[in-house]
């Protein structure tokens, strides 16, 4: 007889609690990082350990990583499909960045302050008029050379379909003229093409998210890098429709 929908084994759950215990001593050792003077070091250093920390955070969990394609090298704006809080370190892991994300992130227990030392810009979604203060944010980042990350659909999905792209944030690569690069992330697991294991949507809470990852078996992302484009004197909305056509396609 199956397991019931959502049921553990014993198996699944000793191995979610180890890899989990791992992982609360790699967040631990995050914030010694961090408070050792993390901010004061150089930018490629900065870069360095928020890649090495993304890679073993997944490796942790169990995760396997696949990377497709070729970072753009200098300042971009990383523009990608959004279906996990995971999807920040597995592109991390690839191409450090720094990342736009929901205000609501700030308050994560551990999470949000780690997220906030690395650069990360918060935004009050809903405020519409926050998002003019993000650009300028962007832009002024994205000028000083940095590489910046959003999710255009503005929050997570199920991972077998794309939401709408909201352009309001790519402004600030067309005002710069800084190259926009998409990315596509698809999560699979030993038995699913699509693995609903990585799923953050509707109430599940960051705790359930977690325990949920780190109980799956053979769960792995596959993080692809399409052709960097230049984006000055671009208009915004038919940016964010390519944009979106270009990760769907690679997702399909």
């Amino acid at each position: 007889m199956s397991a019931a929908p959502g049921a553990r084994t014993l198996s699944q759950s000793v191995r979610g609690a180890w890899r989990l215990a791992r992982v609360i001593v790699h967040l631990l050792h995050a914030a010694l990082i961090v408070v050792a003077g993390f901010k004061q070091r150089p930018t490629e250093v900065r870069a360095r350990r928020v890649q090495w920390w993304s890679a073993k955070m997944l490796r942790l969990l169990g995760i396997g990583l696949v990377a497709q394609g070729t970072p753009r090298p200098g300042a971009k704006l990383l523009v990608a499909n959004h279906v996990s809080w995971l999807d920040i370190a597995a592109i991390n892991a690839v191409a450090p960045a720094r990342f736009v994300s929901k205000a609501e992130v700030r308050h994560w227990p551990l999470f949000g302050w780690l997220a906030g030392a690395t650069g990360t810009l918060y935004i009050e979604r809903e405020r519409p008029r926050d998002a003019l203060r993000v650009v300028h944010q962007m832009a002024a980042a994205l000028q000083a050379g940095d590489t910046l990350a959003v999710f255009p659909e503005g929050t997570t999905s199920d991972g077998h379909a794309l939401l709408p792209f909201h352009a309001n944030l790519l402004q600030a690569a067309v005002a710069t003229g800084t190259p926009v690069q998409a990315v596509a992330l698809r999560f699979a697991d030993a038995e699913r093409a699509i693995s609903p294991a990585a799923e953050f949507i509707g109430e599940t809470t960051l705790a359930q998210s977690l325990w949920r990852v780190a109980c799956a078996q053979g769960l792995s992302v596959r993080v692809c890098f399409l052709t960097a484009s230049s984006v000055a004197h671009a208009d915004r909305r038919r940016l964010a429709q390519t944009l979106r056509s270009q990760i769907e396609a690679e997702l399909a």
